[in-house]
C-alpha cells in the first residue's frame, strides 16, 4: 500500500548538489559528474519512494546532469580543441550556478543568524538557567533535510520488512503527527529523531513522522541538530511556545 502525500520540497536541487559535493569532499570547480549524478538520482529515488511530490526543477537538474555526463563521455573534437586551448567544459555553466547560489545562501544564513532580542540576546536581568548554559556548551550543528533523509534511510533499512501489521481503525493524518510532535516538544523541550520514529512502528506512522518533521522544519518551528556525522539527531523547538 502506498501513501500519497504531497509536500513542498524544502531544499532546492542546487542545495542537494552542494550537500553531495560537501559530503564527498569534492572541489566544486572539478565535479566528478558520473559520481554526483548517480548519488543525485539515488536521492530522488528515495524521495519518490516516500511519495514526496518532487518539484519539476529537481527533474530538470537530473536531466541536466545526465546531459553533461553524456557530453563528457563523447570523444573530443580535435579541430575545435585546437581553436580553444582548453576546450569547452560542459560543467562550466553548472559550476557557475552553484558558486553563485552558494554565495547567496551563505549571505542569507548570516542574516538569519543575526541576534534577535529575546531570542538570542536578552535584556539585563534575564535569568540565566542551568539548561541554557548546558545548551550553549553542546557542540551541535544544525542539519538540513538531506542529512535527515539519510538517517531515515538507515533506520528503515535496519528494520527491514519487520514493520508491525497495522489495523487502521482510526486513520492517522499528517496533521495528527505534527500536533503530537509539537505537544511532545512543548512538554519535553527536546527529543531525538529515533525516539519520535520509535513511537509508532508501523510503516505508515514512520513515514508520517518523517514528513511531519520536514514540514515543521520548513515552517521554522523546529530545528534539527547533530554533534557529528551519524551521531544522535536531536530536535528542539525553534521558538518559545
Amino acid at each position: 500500500m502506498s501513501y500519497e502525500i504531497k509536500l513542498d520540497i524544502f531544499e532546492g536541487p542546487l542545495d542537494l548538489l552542494l550537500y553531495l559535493i560537501k559530503k564527498n569532499e569534492i572541489d566544486i570547480y572539478n565535479i566528478p559528474i558520473a559520481l554526483i549524478t548517480e548519488q543525485y538520482l539515488n536521492y530522488l529515488g528515495v524521495m519518490q519512494s516516500l511519495n514526496l511530490d518532487l518539484a519539476g526543477e529537481y527533474l530538470v537538474l537530473a536531466s541536466t546532469l545526465l546531459h553533461i555526463k553524456s557530453k563528457m563521455l563523447l570523444p573530443v573534437d580535435e579541430e575545435k580543441a585546437s581553436e580553444d586551448e582548453e576546450g569547452e567544459d560542459p560543467r562550466e555553466e553548472l559550476v557557475k550556478q552553484l558558486v553563485e547560489y552558494q554565495t547567496f545562501k551563505e549571505a542569507a544564513l548570516k542574516i538569519e543568524h543575526r541576534p534577535v532580542l529575546e531570542r538570542d540576546v536578552f535584556k539585563r536581568g534575564y535569568p540565566l538557567t542551568l539548561e541554557s548554559v548546558e545548551e550553549e556548551d553542546e557542540p551541535l550543528e544544525e542539519i538540513d533535510m538531506f542529512v535527515l533523509l539519510q538517517a531515515f534511510q538507515r533506520i528503515v533499512a535496519s528494520i527491514g520488512d519487520t514493520f508491525m501489521l497495522e489495523i487502521d481503525v482510526e486513520k492517522m493524518t499528517l496533521t495528527d503527527r505534527i500536533n503530537d510532535i509539537m505537544e511532545r516538544l512543548t512538554r519535553e523541550k527536546s527529543t531525538t529523531f529515533n525516539d519520535l520514529l520509535s513511537e509508532h512502528r508501523t510503516k505508515k506512522a514512520m513515514v508520517y513522522t518523517f514528513l511531519a518533521i520536514l514540514e515543521l522544519m520548513k515552517l521554522r518551528i523546529i530545528k534539527v541538530y547533530q554533534s557529528a556525522p551519524f551521531d544522535t539527531i536531536r530536535i528542539r523547538l525553534a521558538v518559545d511556545p
